[in-house]
């Protein structure tokens, strides 16, 4: 048996709480609060309690998925991502960049909001 315990950031909200996942023959298997952590200082909320349930949930998407002839369908991220910029930009062109909105979340780190407001303002 191959037990590890890997330190890392619970990915909930933005606050940061240190946690440690237990690792089992290369399986999540759990998560516990890292009480050395400055900003949880070993406690968790319940979200944070079930995080691995989350990570290795079999409802979580692992590729992306387009619509093709009204079904949906497996494609590589990189056909994902340029549909995307693709269609984004035809709005843009058509209807101006105030026809678009960003969503930003409290389940994303600080510092993925500072970068969801800058593409924002530079990209849009």
């Amino acid at each position: 048996m191959d037990y590890k315990i890997i330190p890392s950031v619970c990915s909930y909200c933005g606050c940061g709480c240190g946690v440690l996942f237990q690792v089992m023959d290369g399986q999540l298997v759990d998560t516990m609060p890292m009480k050395t952590h400055p900003v949880n200082e070993g406690k968790l909320c319940i979200k944070g309690w079930n995080l691995h349930e989350h990570v290795v949930s079999d409802k979580r998407l692992k590729t992306p998925l387009l619509r093709k002839d009204g079904q949906l369908q497996e494609v590589t991220w990189d056909e994902a991502i340029q549909t995307t910029a693709d269609k984004l930009k035809a709005i843009i062109k058509e209807h101006g960049p105030g026809s678009v909105g960003v969503l930003a979340s409290a389940k994303v780190t600080n510092e993925e909001n500072y970068l969801i407001q800058k593409f924002a303002r530079a990209a849009i």
